[in-house]
């Protein structure tokens, strides 16, 4: 065994590892939420407004981060460094960085009705993650356009190269 496979296994398992840990945390962020509504439903629902809104932040941070760990295993454990077409990476980016974007949305609007209830003045922090997830898109717009011309050139090439692999029995490396 060479030592390109070696690390490309070592490389394997620490995505494998670190994939499980984030999804055992991102439930764990969940039972959390749970847990406090509950908690704040069994003392008084006086006090629950707050409570839920902190429980929606959390279940929304754990949909982020369990799909930043299927992003890891998909990319990195299953296909691991194989080479893909463009339009593949590009779909896979744009799903990953949409998901992102939408819980920073989601996040941003939970801060927008938690300090409109406490204290308008400090509204710029939630308006400033708004922008946020603004530019997010605006950047993931940004990359579709520019790549999109450049997709079907590279695309071409790469259909090209497998056909001439497929005929001298190569195939892609994965």
């Amino acid at each position: 065994m060479n030592a390109e496979k070696i690390m490309e296994g070592l490389s394997r398992f620490a995505f494998a590892t670190a994939s499980l840990v984030l999804m055992a945390l991102s439930f764990a962020l969940v039972v959390y939420g749970v847990v406090e509504v509950a908690s704040v439903g069994i003392s008084s629902w006086k006090d629950a407004g707050g409570t839920v809104l902190s429980a929606i932040g959390y279940v929304v941070i754990a949909m982020a981060v369990f799909d930043v760990a299927k992003y890891f295993v998909e990319e990195e454990v299953i296909r691991g460094r194989e080479m893909r077409l463009a339009s593949e990476a590009r779909r896979s980016l744009t799903k990953f960085i949409s998901t992102i974007a939408i819980a920073v949305f989601i996040e941003a609007l939970v801060m927008v009705f938690r300090q409109g209830q406490q204290d308008v003045g400090l509204i710029l922090y939630p308006v400033a993650v708004l922008i946020t997830a603004i530019l997010i898109i605006l950047g993931l717009g940004g990359y579709q356009r520019l790549s999109a011309s450049v997709e079907g050139e590279v695309d071409a090439k790469d259909r090209a190269q497998d056909k001439v692999d497929e005929k001298n029995g190569a195939g892609r490396k994965k």
